[in-house]
């Protein structure tokens, strides 16, 4: 009976599949496409859980082949994660009249970033002490408790020190760089394809004709590499269904329902983070609404896909197309964004681990000298942290290793991620779009016509290719 219900349950999704293989036959538009998804997708995957729920060997038969198409869709994406950094950053270099705005940028973009997430740092912490969270009132399960030993055995990784950290974003073997070997691959990635495109508009004056068929290969490869992501794009709504079918049917809701207190601390913190960076748009003279309901469909991307580095194309299009900023400020803001800074998984989340297991560890989390320290670790730790799933993780453990914290407790909440990461994702993205429209405004480098022009970037999604 477990095979003939497993079974039952894969034919269920291919149904789904057909349904929106259908619709995108029929030019069905992409978002109304996602959201059918979606809601397909959270129906079968509850029904999945409840009818189920006793009976754990037809749920783990099922999740591998959900699996199948829902972390293939994740692997593609991070296929194409190094060559849209590379020919973007590359190509975003050889825009510029010369390279002497180049330092201002990026030092804007990562300041921009950095400061962000330690607002974020700080308003996780108040989010933390205001729903009273303590890590001594959670229950560990089997899951749990394996989740807590692995993160020990990673805790040394973590623990490095700032120098070292600065060190590994180097690129001493760009090659192996490229392959994402490393936890700061892509910044390295940034970094050599930041001197690639330095060396090229340096060699303007001297070799016109060979960096004239530079920049011809270069385009080349950026207009063949957004053909790619427009393809991939393009089984976004198959992702989605089986990402969010297999996340409800594999949670323990009885786990969910125990930690549902820190999911509502951890919403609400991305709430008032993502309105603060409203606040931030105003302050440089941003319509917060207009900037809202331009960004809003890139946003609901990287909600549902869980990944920051997947929605780069997206970012730059919605900033360069619907925005009004320039392209080189677009690429630089949506790449940084995606391993500096990062306000959900390496801003607010790390701060409330940190205040919820102060008190195991004898710490008062109301102790001032202890929030500032937090906050000011976290700003410095937002360095290197993947812009994919899991990278929160990897975050919290840089941070609580750095205040000798014991990290196996953040497995206790291993059955809440997917929960919590949909809407920390979607606050990088914002963070990654306040950088560039804050550089851009800086540099002057943001034409207001287009960002106040409601029907700018209407027809600007790669994903409709």
């Amino acid at each position: 009976m477990i095979l003939f219900y497993t079974i039952v349950n894969i034919a269920a999704l291919v149904i789904c599949i057909g349904i929106l293989a259908r619709m995108q036959k029929k030019r069905v538009p992409f978002t109304k496409r996602v959201l059918v998804a979606l809601g397909m997708g959270i129906a079968l995957g509850l029904a999945i859980q409840f009818i189920f729920k006793g009976n754990h060997e037809v749920i783990n038969g099922t999740l591998p082949w959900f699996g199948l198409v829902g972390n293939g869709y994740v692997g593609f994406l991070r296929m194409i994660i190094i060559p849209l950094v590379m020919v973007s950053i590359i190509s975003a270099i050889l825009k510029l009249k010369d390279a002497k705005n180049l330092g201002k940028m990026s030092l804007s973009v990562i300041l921009a970033l950095v400061l962000t997430a330690a607002i974020a740092a700080m308003v996780g912490e108040v989010s933390a002490l205001a729903f009273g969270l303590d890590a001594r009132e959670l229950t560990q399960g089997t899951a749990e408790t394996q989740r807590a030993l692995a993160l020990e055995n990673t805790t040394a990784k973590a623990n490095t020190s700032l120098p070292d950290k600065i060190l590994e974003i180097i690129p001493t073997n760009p090659f192996r760089d490229m392959t994402g070997a490393r936890s700061t691959s892509t910044l390295a990635v940034v970094v050599f394809s930041g001197f690639v495109g330095l060396a090229a508009l340096g060699a303007r004056k001297r070799f016109p004709a060979e960096t004239e068929l530079f920049q011809k290969i270069v385009d080349s490869a950026y207009a063949v590499t957004m053909r790619l992501v427009g393809m991939i794009l393009k089984l976004t709504p198959f992702g989605v269904l089986a990402l969010m079918s297999s996340t409800l049917a594999g949670t323990n809701f009885s786990a969910i329902l125990n930690l549902m207190k820190f999911v509502v601390a951890s919403y609400t913190a991305i709430i008032v983070m993502f309105l603060i960076h409203l606040f931030i748009l105003a302050l440089f003279k941003f319509n917060p609404w207009t900037y809202l309901r331009k960004a809003w469909p890139t946003l609901t991307f990287a909600f549902m896909s869980r990944t920051s580095m997947g929605t780069i194309q997206l970012t730059i299009e919605a900033q360069t197309k619907k925005l009004g900023i320039s392209g080189a400020v677009a690429n630089f803001s949506a790449t940084f964004g995606t391993a500096i800074g990062q306000n959900g998984c390496a801003g607010i989340y790390p701060a409330m681990l940190a205040v919820m297991i102060a008190p195991s560890v004898g710490i008062d989390p109301f102790n001032i000298g202890f929030l500032l320290t937090v906050i000011v670790v976290t700003a410095i730790s937002s360095f290197g942290v993947a812009g994919v799933g899991g990278g929160a993780t990897f975050a919290a453990l840089i941070v609580l290793s750095s205040l000798n914290l014991p990290v196996a407790l953040a497995g206790l909440l291993i059955s809440i991620e997917p929960l919590i990461d949909m809407g920390r994702t979607a606050l990088n993205v914002s963070d990654a779009f306040v950088a560039g429209a804050v550089t851009g405004r800086i540099l002057k480098d943001v034409d207001m016509t287009v960002y106040n022009d409601p029907k700018a970037g209407a027809d600007a999604e790669s994903i409709e290719i």
